[in-house]
């Protein structure tokens, strides 16, 4: 049987789930702001237990790759590498927005015609950002983008786009379309993970476990104390 574990640290929460026979059978997530590396094996080693299931079971381990919080993904990647190293399984991997499109989907969206635009906060005017059909697919690729009132203009004179995440709720105060919808609660959550990952594991779509690394998009920034 296909066993896939799901790792999600990319934001300020931290979500693991097992996938079996192409299924979400358990999930579970921590609410508390920077507990990444406290709770991360916690998660883990409480998901299996209670599935029954053994490390040496698992057919492979899935992480978000980013974008998102440098450390949290840091952490989510090099526990999820560990465990591959470890346990001699293939790695694969999802963005982080294409998680909370398929979190989206969950919500009542009336308009199937409608695009979708997950945003990441990336400190002050400026969100981690792609845009995708109903269907999933790329409309416009992930990047960093610095918001202003005629952000997404070209698109929204023609479309409704739904917009939703942490990074979202800056452009909610600026934007003047009557064509741009905004949805609560949306953050990458393990829970998505099935719609991503057992495609690419059907094709083999596997990371290359030496070299990968998460998908920061730009330089993390020290703060001066």
């Amino acid at each position: 049987m296909i066993r896939i574990l799901c790792i999600e640290t990319s934001s300020k929460f931290c979500s693991v789930s097992l996938i079996e026979k192409n299924k979400i059978v358990a999930s579970k997530r921590i609410e508390i702001e920077k507990s990444h590396s406290e709770f991360i094996l916690v998660l883990i080693d409480s998901i299996l237990k209670e599935q029954n299931i053994l490390l040496t079971q698992l057919s492979a381990v899935a992480v978000s790759k980013g974008p998102g919080s440098y450390t949290g993904l840091r952490i989510g990647v090099s526990t999820a590498k560990g465990l591959c190293y470890s346990l001699d399984l293939p790695l694969l991997s999802v963005n982080s927005l294409d998680l909370m499109a398929v979190q989206s989907k969950k919500k009542k969206i009336t308009d199937a015609k409608a695009l979708l635009c997950p945003m990441m906060d990336a400190r002050r005017m400026e969100v981690y950002t792609k845009i995708l059909n109903f269907d999933l697919c790329e409309v416009e690729e992930t990047s960093s983008m610095i918001l202003d009132k005629n952000s997404f203009e070209h698109l929204l004179n023609n479309n409704k786009i739904y917009f939703f995440g942490n990074g979202s709720l800056k452009f909610k105060k600026i934007v003047k379309s009557s064509n741009a919808l905004f949805l609560d609660d949306v953050h990458p959550d393990a829970s998505s993970f099935n719609e991503l990952v057992s495609f690419k594991y059907s094709k083999k779509k596997f990371e290359d476990l030496i070299n990968f690394e998460p998908y920061y998009l730009k330089s993390y920034y020290f703060k001066k104390k």
